[in-house]
C-alpha cells in the first residue's frame, strides 16, 4: 500500500491569532424550512453563485448547527453553497428533539434536501461529525458525490468515543476533565457517555441543562491547541448546550446508529473513486490523528494534509488556510 500524505506548519503569529483565513460572508440567497418527518423541520439556506458548483456544508456535533462563518471557506463567486441544521439544533425544529433523530434519518434528510434544490451532484464538506456523516452519506449515495473535504475525521468506533469520553483527552487537559466527572458520581464514572445521556433525559430540566453545560464546556475547552476561555464559554449558552449534548450524547451512546462500529473503514470500497481530500490538525484531542491515519490507510487514494501546529478547530488559522486550499482546488 503507497500511502501520499504530507504535513505543513502555518506558524502562529500575531497576524494569524486576528485574521480567520477565508471569503467574506456571502449573504444568502434563500433560505427556508423543509418540513422533513410529522415531527421535524429543518432549516437550510443557500447563498454564494446561484449557478455555481454546489457544495454541501455538513457542521459537526452532531447538534451544534450551522452559522454564517461556515460560509468563508467557499469562493462565493464559484460555489452555490447549501448549509443546513441538522434534526434538533440550530434553527431547525423542535429545539434538542432526540425523536427520530439518527444518522440514517440524516441522511435521508440531505437527499431531501438536494432534491428540493434540484441539485443533481454536489461536493460534500464536513468536519468532526461532519466527516462521519460525509462518509456514511457518501457511501450510500456515491453517485450524488462529486468530491469529499474531511476535516478532523470521526469515525464513530468506540475507541473514538472512549479516548474522548472515558480515557485519552483526559490525560491532555486533567484540569478541563476534572469539571467533567465530578457532576458524575464516582460509582458511575465507569460509563461517562451512559451517565451522562441519564442526566441529559432526566425530566427535571434544571438538571438536564447542568449536565448539558459540563458536558458541551468540556468539549469547548479542547477543541483548539492554545485553549480559549471565551470559546470554552460560549459552548455553555444554554440554548447550544442544551441541543449540543443531548444530541451528541444520543449519538454516541447509540453507536452513532451504526450497524457495526467499523463500517465506514470497511465500506470504503464504494467511495475508493471519489476524489477526497482529509486535512487533520496532529494535535487534535478531540478526534485524534489516528483517526485520520487508519481512514489514510484503508483509503490511500484520498490526500491527506497534517497540519502540524493546530488541533480540531477548523477556525484555526492553518487548518482553515488547508481547508481553502481544497476548496479552491475542487473549484477548477
Amino acid at each position: 500500500m503507497s500511502l501520499s500524505n504530507k504535513e505543513v506548519i502555518h506558524k502562529r503569529t500575531s497576524e494569524l491569532e486576528k485574521r480567520l483565513y477565508g471569503y467574506p460572508i456571502s449573504e444568502a440567497f434563500n433560505s427556508g424550512m423543509l418540513k422533513v418527518s410529522d415531527t421535524h423541520e429543518i432549516y437550510f439556506e443557500e447563498s454564494g453563485n446561484s449557478s455555481g458548483l454546489p457544495v454541501l456544508f455538513l457542521h459537526g456535533g452532531p447538534g451544534s448547527g450551522a452559522n454564517p462563518n461556515d460560509r468563508r471557506f467557499f469562493n462565493p463567486s464559484i460555489y452555490h453553497i447549501v448549509l443546513f441544521d441538522q434534526r434538533g439544533c440550530g434553527r431547525s425544529t423542535p429545539h434538542a428533539s432526540l425523536n427520530e433523530n439518527t444518522t440514517w434519518h440524516l441522511i435521508k434528510d440531505i437527499e431531501q434536501i438536494r432534491q428540493h434544490l434540484e441539485i443533481d451532484r454536489w461536493l460534500v464538506f464536513g468536519g468532526s461529525w461532519g466527516s462521519t456523516l460525509s462518509l456514511a452519506y457518501a457511501q450510500n449515495h456515491p453517485s450524488k458525490v462529486r468530491a469529499l473535504i474531511l476535516r478532523g475525521i470521526f469515525l464513530g468506533r468506540e475507541i473514538d468515543i472512549h479516548w474522548f469520553y472515558q480515557f485519552g483527552a483526559s490525560a491532555i487537559f486533567p484540569d478541563a476533565w476534572e469539571k467533567f466527572i465530578t457532576h458524575i458520581p464516582e460509582k458511575e464514572r465507569d460509563d461517562l457517555v451512559r451517565a451522562y445521556y441519564k442526566k441529559l433525559c432526566s425530566p427535571d430540566e434544571a438538571e438536564q441543562l447542568e449536565a448539558a453545560r459540563c458536558w458541551s464546556q468540556w468539549e469547548g475547552a479542547t477543541t483548539t491547541l492554545y485553549p480559549s476561555a471565551t470559546r470554552t464559554s460560549a459552548f455553555g449558552n444554554p440554548t447550544f448546550a442544551t441541543a449540543f449534548a443531548r444530541i451528541e450524547c444520543h449519538y454516541f451512546v447509540n453507536n452513532c446508529f451504526f450497524d457495526k462500529r467499523t463500517a465506514i473503514l470497511e465500506n470504503i470500497d464504494k467511495i475508493r473513486n471519489i476524489p477526497a481530500m482529509i486535512i487533520q490538525g496532529r494535535y487534535d484531542a478531540c478526534t485524534p490523528m489516528r483517526n485520520a491515519w487508519d481512514l489514510h490507510r484503508a483509503w490511500p487514494e484520498a490526500e491527506l494534509t497534517i497540519i502540524t501546529d493546530a488541533g480540531h478547530a477548523a477556525t484555526e488559522a492553518g487548518i482553515t488556510h488547508e481547508l481553502i486550499r481544497a476548496t479552491d482546488k475542487f473549484s477548477t
